[in-house]
C-alpha cells in the first residue's frame, strides 16, 4: 500500500487510484457480447475522455467514480443524454460533436458493468497508509511568520495542485506548498486556528501546520472522497465517502483511526455521503446521504468512544444542504426536486418544504437580517436565507421564518458561489456557467437588488468571494490556469490589487471559518 511523505507527492498523482496493493485491484471489466474490436474501442473512447476527471478504473478522480453501485440513481438513458450534451452545474462537458451515438451507448453499457473485483478500501488498508510526520508537541508553537493569525486564506490552486498561504491584511503570499491530488470540499481549520485539514478527491486526509508550514500527518480514508469535518472540540475529525460507502472517523491528532460507519440502511442499501458536516452548538456531525433518504446525526466521542448515530427520515434525497445559524434546521434539496425541505433535527423530522424551482445550491447559501416594515409600519429585522441556482439565472431569497420566497434577483446566468460577511451590505454571486461567467454580481442585502456588476477578467470565469476578518475586504478568483486572485475594498467596490495564481478557486479566512460567519459557507 501507498506510504510516503507529504514531500513526495509531486511524483505520486493519482489520477484513477491504481495502486498496486490487493485492496484496490481492479480486474479488466468484462464486456458481454460485443467483439473484441468492440470492447477495445470502448476502453480508447473512456481513456481519452472520460479517465482524467473519472480515472482509469473508473474509481473516480475530479468527477465521482463510474461504478454501477455509485450510478444507481441515474438511468442508463439519462447517462445517454448526460455525455451527449453534458450536465448542468457540473465540469461534465457535452460529447455529442465528439462521440457518436454508438459510441455514447457503449460507454454507457461499459459504465454500468461491474468490475470482475469490488473495490474496496478496509480498515488495514486506512491503517497502512497512516504517516505521522510529527507527533504532539515537536513542533514550537510560535510561528516562523508574522501575521494576524485570524486574519490569514489558504487558497487552492486547483490548476497545479498547490495552496497558497495569504496574508489577510497585506494580501502577501507568505508560502506556497504542494497539495493531494484535486482538493475538495474546502479545507477545515482547527478551533485555534493552527492546523488545517485537507482532503482530496482521492480520500487523502492531510494534517497541515500553519504555524510551522508543515505536514504533520497523513492517512487515506477512501478511494473516491466527498468532505471532511472536525468537531468544536478539536478532538476528531470525520470523513465522507462516495466509494467506499462509508464515514471514516479519526482522532484529530494524529489521524489515528477511530471508527468506520458503513453508510446502510436498515433494509441493507448502501448510500454515498453527500457532504458531512459539524454541527457546533450540537455537539454533533451532520451528513447528509446521496441514495437514502436519510439525514445522520453522529455525536464527538465521548472520552475517545465514539457515539451511535441518530437517523432522521426525510423526504427526498439530500444532494446538497445548509443549516440555519443556530444549527437547529437543515435546509436540503435532490438535485432533480422543483423544491426543498426542511429538517427539524430536534424533532427529527421534516416541518417544511420550500419551493425552489431550478436546482438550488444550498451548500453555498448564506444568511442575513433583513429589514422590513411590521404592521405597525415599523422596521424590524427578518432573518433570509439566499442561494444562487445551478441551472437558473437568479437568486432565491427566502423568509426563515415563513419559509416563503420574498424575492427571485435575476442574474446573468446560473451561479455556483455567494458570500457575504455579518459586516458587510453586501451579497457577492458569481456567474459561474454559461456564456456571462466573465461576470459577478453585487447585491445590497436591504433592498435586494444588484447594485453592481463587475467584469473583471472577459472571457474568463470570476467565481467564489471570500471577505477577510472584519469584512472590509473582498478576495475574487479568476478561475483560469493563467488566472489570479483580485483584491476588493468591500465597501466602495474598487479593486485594489492582483496576484498571479494557476486556477485559484475557494479561498478560506481562518476568522470566518472557525467563528462560522454567517456570509460564508461552512
Amino acid at each position: 500500500m501507498l506510504k510516503n511523505k507529504f514531500s513526495t507527492i509531486g511524483h505520486l498523482v493519482l489520477i484513477g487510484a491504481v495502486i498496486s496493493g490487493s485492496a484496490l485491484l481492479v480486474q479488466a471489466e468484462e464486456i458481454t457480447e460485443v467483439s473484441a474490436e468492440s470492447a477495445a474501442q470502448v476502453k480508447l473512447d473512456y481513456t481519452a475522455h472520460c479517465a482524467a476527471c473519472h480515472g482509469s478504473e473508473r474509481l473516480g478522480a475530479m468527477g465521482p467514480a463510474l461504478l454501477p453501485d455509485n450510478l444507481k440513481r441515474l438511468r442508463k438513458n439519462k447517462a445517454t443524454k448526460v455525455i451527449a450534451e453534458g450536465r448542468a452545474a457540473t465540469q461534465m462537458p457535452a460529447f455529442k460533436n465528439v462521440l457518436n451515438e454508438d459510441q455514447r451507448k457503449a460507454l454507457v453499457d461499459y459504465i454500468y458493468t461491474k468490475p470482475t473485483m469490488t473495490p474496496t478500501w478496509t480498515e488495514k488498508d486506512i491503517l497502512s497508509t497512516q504517516v505521522v510526520s510529527y507527533k504532539k508537541d515537536e513542533l514550537p508553537s510560535k510561528t516562523v511568520f508574522e501575521a494576524d493569525l485570524m486574519n490569514l486564506f489558504l487558497v487552492v490552486e486547483l490548476g497545479d495542485h498547490h495552496v497558497t498561504l495569504l496574508n489577510g491584511d497585506t494580501f502577501e503570499p507568505i508560502h506556497r506548498f504542494k497539495s493531494r491530488f484535486a482538493l475538495h470540499g474546502g479545507p477545515k481549520y482547527s478551533p485555534d486556528g493552527r492546523f488545517v485539514y485537507f482532503a482530496s478527491r482521492d480520500g487523502w486526509i492531510t494534517k497541515y501546520d500553519i504555524y510551522n508550514l508543515k505536514v504533520v500527518a497523513e492517512v487515506r480514508a477512501g478511494i473516491n472522497t466527498r468532505n471532511l469535518a472536525i468537531s468544536s472540540d478539536g478532538k476528531s475529525v470525520i470523513v465522507g465517502n462516495y466509494l467506499p460507502n462509508n464515514l471514516v472517523m479519526f482522532d484529530a491528532e494524529s489521524l489515528d483511526l477511530m471508527k468506520v460507519y458503513p453508510v446502510v440502511n436498515d433494509e441493507g442499501t448502501n448510500s454515498r455521503v453527500s457532504a458531512v458536516y459539524n454541527a457546533p452548538p450540537r455537539n454533533t456531525y451532520i451528513a447528509a446521504l446521496k441514495d437514502l433518504k436519510e439525514v445522520w446525526e453522529i455525536p464527538y466521542p465521548v472520552d475517545g468512544k465514539p457515539a451511535e448515530i441518530r437517523k432522521i427520515t426525510v423526504d427526498d434525497y439530500l444532494d446538497d444542504f445548509f443549516f440555519d445559524p443556530d444549527y437547529k434546521l437543515l435546509i436540503g434539496a435532490s438535485r432533480d426536486a422543483i423544491g426543498g425541505q426542511v429538517v427539524d433535527l430536534d424533532l427529527g423530522k421534516v416541518v417544511n418544504q420550500i419551493p425552489l424551482p431550478g436546482m438550488p445550491h444550498l451548500g453555498s447559501g448564506i444568511t442575513w437580517d433583513y429589514p422590513v416594515k411590521d404592521s405597525r409600519g415599523q422596521t424590524v429585522m427578518k432573518q433570509v436565507l439566499a442561494s444562487p441556482n445551478l441551472k437558473e439565472g437568479k437568486v432565491s431569497v427566502i423568509d426563515m421564518q415563513t419559509w416563503k420566497v420574498i424575492k427571485e434577483i435575476k442574474t446573468e446566468g446560473p451561479g455556483f458561489f455567494m458570500r457575504s460577511h455579518e459586516k458587510s451590505p453586501y451579497a457577492w454571486v458569481d456567474v459561474f456557467f454559461g456564456p456571462n461567467k466573465e461576470a459577478v454580481h453585487v447585491i445590497d442585502k436591504a433592498t435586494l437588488e444588484i447594485v453592481k456588476t463587475l467584469r473583471p477578467s472577459p472571457g474568463k470565469t470570476a467565481a467564489h468571494v471570500e471577505f477577510n476578518k472584519d469584512g472590509s475586504k473582498v478576495i475574487l478568483s479568476i478561475w483560469d490556469m493563467d488566472g489570479e486572485i483580485i483584491v476588493y475594498d468591500a465597501n466602495t467596490l474598487k479593486e485594489e490589487k492582483r496576484l498571479p495564481m494557476v486556477k485559484p478557486s475557494g479561498k478560506y479566512n481562518v476568522w470566518n471559518k472557525t467563528q462560522y460567519e454567517r456570509g460564508t459557507s461552512h
